[in-house]
């Protein structure tokens, strides 16, 4: 299979899967018994493709946009939500969640945690977690950490200190759903979740947090796809061209950083081989890529499955209800 075929069998009609989508958030909606929807908004394409298929489905005025930024986000996320909530007309409130972050000591935990390896690590720093020799499959994590004159310095992370780091920072993921499900109640609202098939599929998200939602519209999609109806929905080009990015740590770092070791469109590619029973010889050839490195995402994208088909069964997907 050529690397032109591969992408071809990703491509989809988005005027029938932007139909498709809101069909679903309003049958959902009825389901549940639900006055609207709750969509945390984060200047991602996700939840802007989300944002827009609930518009769509309910009109903006039965859609409450969520901006949860906290002081390590990125400048640029809250502005790049703000617009597109202002361009689909839909209602928003902004709520920086500092300070119950502060109060649960998920930076102190976290920056507790850094200090075992980098002793000066404290205000002024920036930290990252990426991973090392991920394209062989080979990988560990190493802490990247930068101090205020600009100076980067990297440890290969123990075990238990890199456990320590992702439990802190995941309080942020669930505080915002905490949020999302208090704004959804008091209003008879459903929550939407963002996630796309990678991530859904592969267990990308925080138990608790951004993997918790009553509805999942995108989750059938693969990210290619997602960009593909965003275009045609028309969420705006300054979110379109941001790689995929975490924006959690508060040094920049995109997905293939943290967790898939591959570029979106590779993993898709990869992901759509494993459900269609393409060989890896085919994969690889496609990607440009040796046969052992696919058979090894393969086997790195199996055990990620085990969670996600634990975890994010327990809510409406596209999908499910086609």
């Amino acid at each position: 299979m050529t690397d032109q075929a591969l992408t071809d069998a990703l491509a989809i009609d988005c005027a029938a899967e932007a139909g498709r989508a809101a069909d679903f958030i309003r049958a959902t909606i009825r389901t549940l018994n639900r006055r609207g929807a709750v969509v945390a908004v984060s200047g991602g394409v996700d939840s802007a493709v989300c944002a827009h298929l609930a518009a769509r489905a309910l009109g903006g005025d039965r859609v409450l946009a969520l901006l949860l930024p906290e002081r390590e986000s990125s400048a640029d996320s809250e502005p790049r939500a703000r617009r597109l909530c202002e361009r689909l007309c839909v209602r928003y409130i902004v709520e920086d969640i500092s300070g119950a972050l502060e109060a649960m000591g998920c930076y102190r935990r976290r920056d507790e945690a850094i200090r075992t390896l980098f002793p000066d690590y404290g205000p002024g720093w920036r930290q990252k977690i990426v991973i090392v020799g991920g394209e062989a499959w080979t990988a560990h994590f190493n802490i990247v950490v930068q101090d205020p004159s600009g100076q980067t310095f990297e440890r290969k992370l123990p075990p238990e200190i890199y456990l320590t780091i992702v439990a802190a920072t995941n309080f942020k993921q669930r505080v915002r759903k905490n949020l999302e499900y208090f704004h959804a109640e008091r209003l008879n609202y459903a929550v939407v979740g963002t996630p796309n098939r990678l991530e859904y599929d592969l267990g990308f998200f925080v138990r608790g947090g951004d993997g918790l939602a009553d509805l999942k519209p995108i989750a059938h999609l693969y990210k290619t796809q997602v960009y593909a109806l965003a275009e045609y929905l028309g969420v705006p080009d300054d979110i379109r061209s941001q790689p995929p990015t975490t924006d959690t740590y508060s040094l920049p770092q995109t997905q293939d950083e943290f967790y898939f070791a591959l570029t979106y469109r590779e993993a898709d590619l990869v992901l759509y081989g494993m459900y269609h029973g393409i060989a890896p010889s085919a994969v690889a050839a496609a990607l440009g890529r040796q046969t052992r490195d696919i058979e090894n995402a393969i086997r790195d994208f199996e055990r990620k499955r085990i969670v996600g088909a634990r975890t994010l069964r327990e809510s409406y997907t596209l999908q499910e209800h086609r």
